[in-house]
C-alpha cells in the first residue's frame, strides 16, 4: 500500500477511535432522551443539529487549536500532557461512576415545557457543550490536530482526515441520539453501565498514550 494512503487510512481511523470513547454518547443519551421525551421527530431534528455542532467543534479544534495555543506560547508536548491528564481524569470518573448528575438534571429540567424551536436553538448548550464535546474532547482534538504534518500534500490529507474523521464521529452521534430512546430500552440499565465501563477503560488507555507521547517529545525520546 502507498505510504500516503496508509497514513491517511491510519489517521482516519485514529480520529473516531480516539474521540468516541471520550465523547461517550451512551452516557449523554439519557439526557438527550429526557430532552425530546417521546417526540421521535424532534429527536431526529435535534440529533442532526447536535451532530453538526459537534462536527464544527471537533474540526475547529483540530485545525485551529494549535495556532491559538501558539499565541499563548504553549508547546504541543505540554498540550498533549495536559490533554492526556484531562482524558485520564474523565476516564477515572467514569470507571468509578462519578457522573455529573446536577448537569444532567439541569439539562432535562430546562427542556421541559420548551417549544420545539427553542429546544433546537438550545442544542449547543448544554447538549453539545459541555455534555457531548466537552473540554476532554477539545483537548484530544487539539492533540490530534498537532499531528498534521506541514508538508503540502500531507497537510491537505491531514485536513481531509480531520474533516472526514469528525464526520464519522458526528454520524455515530447522530445515529445514537436519534435512536436514543430505543437504544436505552434495548440495553437496559445494566447494559448501559457495562458499555460505559468498557469505554472508560479504553479512554483511560488513550489518555495515558497521549500523555506518554507528550512526555516523550519533551524529553527527546523516540518510540
Amino acid at each position: 500500500m502507498d505510504p500516503l494512503i496508509s497514513w491517511f487510512v491510519h489517521g482516519l481511523l485514529l480520529v473516531p477511535v480516539t474521540l468516541l470513547p471520550i465523547i461517550n454518547p451512551l452516557s449523554t443519551a439519557p439526557v438527550f432522551a429526557a430532552t425530546v421525551g417521546s417526540n421521535r421527530d424532534m429527536a431526529k431534528r435535534l440529533a442532526r443539529q447536535v451532530a453538526i455542532n459537534a462536527w464544527f467543534v471537533m474540526v475547529v479544534s483540530m485545525l485551529i487549536g494549535t495556532y491559538v495555543l501558539a499565541l499563548f506560547g504553549i508547546s504541543l508536548p505540554v498540550v498533549r500532557i495536559g490533554g492526556g491528564l484531562l482524558v485520564v481524569a474523565t476516564a477515572w470518573q467514569m470507571l468509578h461512576h462519578v457522573e455529573d448528575e446536577d448537569m444532567h438534571a439541569l439539562a432535562a429540567e430546562e427542556a421541559v415545557a420548551l417549544p420545539d424551536a427553542e429546544i433546537v436553538q438550545r442544542s449547543f448548550f448544554p447538549i453539545t457543550f459541555p455534555l457531548t464535546t466537552g473540554p476532554g474532547t477539545i483537548a484530544a482534538s487539539i492533540a490530534l490536530g498537532a499531528k498534521i504534518p506541514h508538508e503540502p500534500v500531507k497537510y491537505v490529507l491531514g485536513v481531509l482526515v480531520a474533516v472526514c474523521g469528525a464526520a464519522i464521529v458526528s454520524l455515530a452521534l447522530y445515529l445514537i441520539f436519534r435512536h436514543s430512546i430505543a437504544v436505552l430500552a434495548w440495553l437496559g440499565r445494566i447494559g448501559t453501565l457495562v458499555m460505559i465501563r468498557l469505554m472508560a477503560f479504553i479512554l483511560l488507555c488513550i489518555g495515558i498514550e497521549i500523555m506518554w507521547t507528550g512526555w516523550a517529545e519533551l524529553n527527546g525520546i523516540s518510540y
